[in-house]
């Protein structure tokens, strides 16, 4: 998974490098471009997400918080 993600934003960061030439040239172009950006910048966050992902964090989402209240809550009875 981690090596199938640095190898799309490497592929991401060629498409900029190409795109980056027409950006004046036409906004179609331009729109191209910001779209592959954007999905360049969600590929890293997902890849910074891997790697802070450890046991303690998994755990840690799993459990509820206390002074949270969860839906359910206002079922029981």
């Amino acid at each position: 998974m981690k090596k199938q993600l640095i190898a799309s934003i490497h592929e991401k960061e060629l498409q900029l490098a190409k795109l980056k030439q027409h950006i004046d040239k036409s906004e179609v172009c331009s729109d191209l471009y910001n779209k592959v950006l954007l999905e360049k910048a969600i590929l890293k966050k997902q890849l910074d997400d891997l790697k802070n992902n450890s046991i303690v964090t998994r755990i840690k989402h799993l459990m509820p918080h206390r002074g949270e209240k969860l839906i359910c809550d206002y079922f029981k009875g």
